[in-house]
């Protein structure tokens, strides 16, 4: 039986030679119109998790999907792995992604990030940082597409509870559309810069949306509360498959 080790190799071979070659090939997309770019992202999320479930046996399902509003909202999920950072643009296709501004120049994969729309910020720029974010989200929100947020601003080991970023604060704020938490467990299975992925099933949830309208410290609060308990919860009962 193929051990952890060779299983996690063989998917990193096989994830880097393969989103080389679909960025060689799909490059000339880039020039399309937005659409087409994001047809050919979700492509190349598709073959990454593919290869992720027939190497390493990981799989992920979606639950909660009934309360997730209808119309543009905020989602602030939980971080934990490299993993949503390649499903949610599948998982929430319609999203808007915020991210760290320096992935966007990253060659062809960070270029077809931006053409896709999804929106770069500048870590510990403070003030202006957080102009940026609202007038580049507001923009969306008015193309109709949701915002997606990780509140902790980065992968947290699992366990772990860091403060979570103004930026989640201010969107609320200024945005005045629902806030929808999404707790996840993808950590037990591929943890922060750990190089074995664990078989087994990643579950995502989508919460009860939060309101718009509520104070500062009560919204996060909330946020917080509903985040780190349901996260806790996918964590207990997170199995891993035994290769």
């Amino acid at each position: 039986m193929i051990g952890l080790g060779i299983r996690s190799f063989l998917f990193n071979v096989g994830w880097y030679v393969g989103s080389i070659v679909i960025a060689i090939v799909g490059a000339p997309i880039l020039l399309m119109p937005r659409r087409r770019v994001i047809a050919w992202s979700h492509f190349w999320i598709v073959f990454c998790l593919g290869w992720l479930r027939l190497t390493c046996r990981l799989a992920h399902r979606l639950g909660g999907l009934e309360n997730m509003p209808a119309g543009p909202v905020i989602i602030a999920a939980k971080h934990q792995s490299t993993w949503e950072t390649l499903a949610f643009a599948l998982l929430f296709p319609n999203a808007a992604i915020v991210l760290k501004r320096e992935l966007l120049f990253i060659p062809v994969v960070g270029w077809a990030m931006a053409r896709a729309g999804h929106i770069g910020v500048e870590r510990g720029d403070g003030a202006k940082a957080l102009r940026s974010l609202v007038r580049q989200t507001k923009a969306a929100l008015a193309e109709g597409r949701s915002i997606l947020i990780f509140p902790e601003g980065t992968r947290t080991p699992v366990g772990a509870q860091p403060p979570y970023q103004v930026g989640t604060a201010a969107l609320y704020r200024q945005l005045g559309v629902p806030v929808v938490p999404v707790a996840l467990n993808s950590g037990v299975f591929w943890g922060r810069r750990k190089f074995i992925k664990w078989p087994g099933v990643i579950d995502v949830e989508v919460l009860p949306a939060i309101p718009p309208g509520l104070d500062r410290k009560t919204f996060m609060a909330t946020l917080r509360e509903r985040i780190e308990g349901a996260t806790a919860r996918l964590v207990a009962k997170a199995k891993k498959i035994q290769p």
